[in-house]
């Protein structure tokens, strides 16, 4: 009985929430409203869970000192500075917050994906080797899209804004229907309890 109530809310809730969408009746549409308030006020009470198990896993690696627990009190420390500041002074435009967001945070993300960067061009260089058809019209496509971003030839730039809108865009309108797919696949499994990894088991 403990985990077929959870199934037994879990597909009334979306089979409702999925079928809101094609009935427009006004007191479905309150209903779906009312429903979005209960999922706000769920998702609050996530985000309180993940701040908890935020400070629990990172206050455990920092009472046992595993190696590298310094990065812990650094975390924990910067978590609830932050968080004190912006609850005291707020997080508009000027304030304390917005001052350590902007000097330290923004900062330390570019520093990151500057570091990314030399990834990225070591795995370009790999993935670009012309060892198959494939690859060599990989190759082909992206000298070509980059040299048209670079040099100032309308030809050239032709070239590119095609490849970038019909071959590429092709491929990822694929990579959504894709996506989409699975989503709706995902869910059903769900809605119809054949995926029960949310109440802990396997």
């Amino acid at each position: 009985m403990r985990r077929q109530i959870p199934l037994v809310i879990v597909f009334v809730v979306g089979l409702f929430g999925a079928l809101s969408y094609f009935i427009m009746e006004p007191v479905i549409q309150d209903l779906r409203e009312q429903m979005l308030t209960w999922l706000r006020i769920i998702a609050a009470f996530a985000l309180g869970l993940g701040i908890a198990s935020f400070l629990r896993n990172h206050g455990r690696r920092m009472t046992r000192q595993v190696p590298g627990w310094g990065f812990n009190v650094v975390a924990i420390l910067s978590f609830l500075s932050m968080t004190f500041i912006g609850l005291v002074w707020g997080i508009e435009e000027g304030t304390l917050f917005r001052e350590l967001f902007d000097n330290a945070q923004v900062p330390m993300e570019a520093t990151m994906f500057s570091l990314l960067a030399f990834f990225i061009a070591s795995a370009s260089f790999r993935a670009f080797r012309a060892r198959s058809k494939e690859a060599t019209l990989l190759l082909a496509a992206a000298v070509i899209v980059m040299l048209g971003r670079v040099l100032d030839f309308d030809w050239l730039s032709g070239i590119t804004e095609w490849i970038l809108e019909v071959p590429n865009g092709a491929a990822q309108r694929g990579i959504i229907i894709g996506v989409g797919l699975g989503m709706i696949a995902t869910a059903l499994r769900i809605i119809l309890g054949i995926e029960r990894s949310y109440l802990g088991g396997e």
